[in-house]
Parts: C-alpha cells; sequence; structure tokens
C-alpha cells in the first residue's frame, strides 16, 4: 500500500511588521554566506550609476544592473526559513526577514533587458489585470447576447 505525504509551506505575515526595509541586490552568483554583510561600505561605495544602468566588479567580474520598482500596489518579501524540518513531509513556516519596494537586479557582463525572467515578472501583475478586464469585458457582452431571447444568438462580441 502505498501513502502520500504532503507539506504545507505557510509564511508568517506577522513576522512582516518586525522585517528590515534594506536596499536588496539580486546577484547572479551563489554566496555560500547566510547573515549581515557590509554591503553599503563596499559594494554599494564601488557601484557606478549612469542613467538607468549601474555598474560594478564583483570578485573581478563585471556586473551590469538596473532598479527593478515592485508593481504599484505591490511589496516584495525575503523569506527565511528558521527551524528547519527534518524531513520534507513536515510542515514549514517561514518569516519576513526584508520587506522592499525596489531591487537592483545584476546580470553578468550584459545589463538586465525585457527578456530576463525578474524583469518579466515585474510586469505579470499589469498584465495579469489587463487581461482580466478584456476577459470581463468580452464575458458582459456574451452574457447579453446569450440572454436576450428577443435576439438569436450571435457568437461575435
Amino acid at each position: 500500500m502505498m501513502s502520500c505525504y504532503s507539506s504545507v509551506t505557510r509564511v508568517d505575515a506577522s513576522s512582516a511588521g518586525k522585517a528590515l526595509r534594506e536596499p536588496l541586490h539580486l546577484i547572479p552568483c551563489e554566496i555560500e554566506h547566510n547573515g549581515p554583510a557590509q554591503i553599503s561600505q563596499y559594494f554599494n561605495a564601488a557601484m557606478k550609476d549612469r542613467k538607468h544602468e549601474k555598474t560594478i566588479s564583483f570578485r573581478g567580474r563585471g556586473l551590469k544592473g538596473q532598479e527593478l520598482i515592485c508593481p504599484q500596489g505591490y511589496t516584495g518579501l525575503v523569506l527565511k526559513e528558521f527551524n528547519k524540518p527534518s524531513s520534507d513531509q513536515e510542515d514549514r513556516t517561514l518569516k519576513v526577514s526584508c520587506v522592499f519596494d525596489k531591487l537592483t537586479y545584476w546580470n553578468l557582463e550584459n545589463p538586465p533587458n525585457s527578456d530576463d525572467a525578474v524583469v518579466m515578472a515585474m510586469d505579470w501583475p499589469e498584465l495579469a489585470e489587463a487581461v482580466k478586464i478584456l476577459f470581463l469585458i468580452t464575458y458582459s457582452k456574451l452574457s447579453r447576447n446569450c440572454c436576450n431571447l428577443n435576439k438569436p444568438y450571435s457568437s461575435e462580441v
């Protein structure tokens, strides 16, 4: 007999009120450190700002970055797991460690562009709202056509 276990991941929303509001950088590398770092002293101080593009060298590699602003009405969250479960079948609880309204997104050598997943993700809420409005308009027109018994049904919208 096979059994199927599923776990639930929860976000402790009450932790958002205590979370830091810090500048956030999304860097294309793995840093094997989980804790505070002196970003403002070393990283931010060396950053060059030109119009909409930022440049910096990190461990000898050139990075090009762009500041991305969270969509209107949205706040970004950095989540951290403080008590890791002993198995993947146990429920997990994540806490908010940082909140942000904007972040600097970095790429190696080339500046971020509209084909990058992170850049596209920032556009998603606006696109989803536009699709929802088009759906509601279309649904409204179809409902009027379907329910008007005096006129023959027309599929044209």
